[in-house]
């Protein structure tokens, strides 16, 4: 299917910030059909894309004159190219504040790049485009994160317990729409020419690196250890780099949408800033191709797709409540006798636990964690679910509004 007939959820939401905010600036990775959103809201609008060099290089040396001249409303594609727009802009936008005046989009985070939160502070929208979710691809309008925060989830049981199917082939396949009209291995060469392209020449937009291969190597290696805490130091011995040049490649990598850093939840909330966040690929398919997963390993248990499988289904949520409730929450809970549970989400004073398991089976002890954030949590609990590849939806003992939920409720 190409990647324009996919209904990307997001869109109700530009199309409300376009009516009511000066600059709208959509984010997220290269080749998750931002340009194509772009043009499908307002085909008539006009398009400027700064990989045409002409173009960029008359905004980086005249920003000013370049702003003045364009027309009333205007999209501007890969902007993070061009940063010195944004004080323009941000002038341009003080003399007239009509809605809708600028649509930005960016293939890197432009809200970590130095001062732009400031320049735009106030007359600013971000939206972030991820890559399509598996309810996106299957075209479902039942968001199993409304559903989980509307507390619609209960007990029931469909038949015999066995495993559902299409987990393996979703995880494999992740969420840009290139890989998803392609076979497996034709997928995976598409993976690793996107990466290396992005190394290549996108980087070198947002920071100046010395080795792009100590980058490749180090996303290769952050692919085989996703949805584990993030070890610096350890990173830094096993590349044979400085710990300060590892934590810088990882900000990069963050700033391109490429990995995420999930921080730690605790009670108290000063210490949550202190405590080791996990790492997690964003996109699941290109955490496949990196650490050499393919579909028909899936039952081989000596692979790690238990640790892919929480990355891809991190991102599955996270990629949901951008179009139900942006103030959602995301962290992960570990303690010092090393429980854990992979997701917790807050809404206000509200707390859920997500728990991820790739076997069809439900054991007692898999609601452990929950139920040690359901102590901590106290009257803010919620509810935990653990989401496993069996049929059935399956109370949890010991825990409060626990239920262990169908993998494929995802998108379902």
């Amino acid at each position: 299917m190409p990647q324009n007939l996919y209904p990307r959820y997001i869109e109700p939401l530009i199309r409300q910030a376009l009516a009511d905010t000066p600059v709208i600036c959509l984010l997220g990775p290269r080749q998750v059909g931002k340009t194509t959103l772009a043009l499908s809201i307002e085909p008539n609008r006009t398009y400027i894309n700064f990989d045409d060099s002409t173009l960029l290089n008359n905004a980086k040396t005249d920003p000013s004159g370049f702003v003045q001249n364009l027309p009333e409303r205007v999209t501007l594609d890969e902007v993070q190219r061009a940063p010195e727009l944004l004080p323009a802009i941000k002038a341009a936008v003080d003399k007239d504040r009509k809605p809708g005046r600028f649509l930005l989009t960016g293939s890197a985070n432009l809200l970590l790049l130095p001062g732009v939160q400031e320049s735009l502070a106030g007359r600013v929208e971000v939206l972030q485009l991820h890559p399509l979710s598996e309810q996106e691809k299957h075209q479902s309008r039942n968001t199993f994160l409304q559903r989980l925060l509307d507390g619609n989830i209960t007990p029931q049981i469909f038949g015999e317990q066995q495993q559902i199917s299409g987990v393996a082939e979703a995880v494999c396949k992740g969420g840009y729409p290139e890989p998803n009209t392609r076979n497996e291995k034709r997928a995976r060469q598409w993976h690793r020419q996107y990466l290396n392209a992005i190394i290549q020449r996108d980087v070198k937009d947002i920071a100046a690196i010395r080795d792009k291969d100590d980058m490749m190597r180090l996303i290769e290696i952050l692919a085989l250890r996703t949805a584990n805490l993030l070890n610096i130091s350890g990173l830094a011995t096993e590349l044979g780099i400085r710990r300060e040049t590892v934590d810088k490649y990882v900000s990069i990598l963050e700033r391109l949408f490429l990995i995420r850093r999930l921080p730690a939840w605790h009670k108290n909330q000063a210490k949550r800033l202190v405590k080791t966040p996990k790492v997690h690929l964003i996109d699941s398919g290109l955490a496949a191709t990196l650490s050499e997963l393919k579909v028909d390993e899936w039952y081989d248990y000596s692979t790690s797709f238990g640790a892919l499988l929480e990355s891809f289904v991190v991102q599955q949520l996270i990629c949901q409540a951008g179009w139900i409730d942006s103030e959602l929450r995301f962290s992960h809970y570990r303690d010092k006798d090393q429980v854990e549970v992979d997701l917790v989400i807050e809404q206000g004073r509200n707390i859920w636990g997500v728990e991820v398991k790739k076997a069809a089976s439900v054991q007692p002890k898999d609601g452990a964690g929950l139920s040690r954030l359901e102590g901590l949590a106290g009257n803010a609990w919620r509810g935990g679910i653990l989401l496993y590849t069996g049929n059935n939806y399956i109370s949890l003992s010991g825990v409060e509004n626990g239920i262990a939920v169908p993998m494929n409720a995802l998108w379902k």
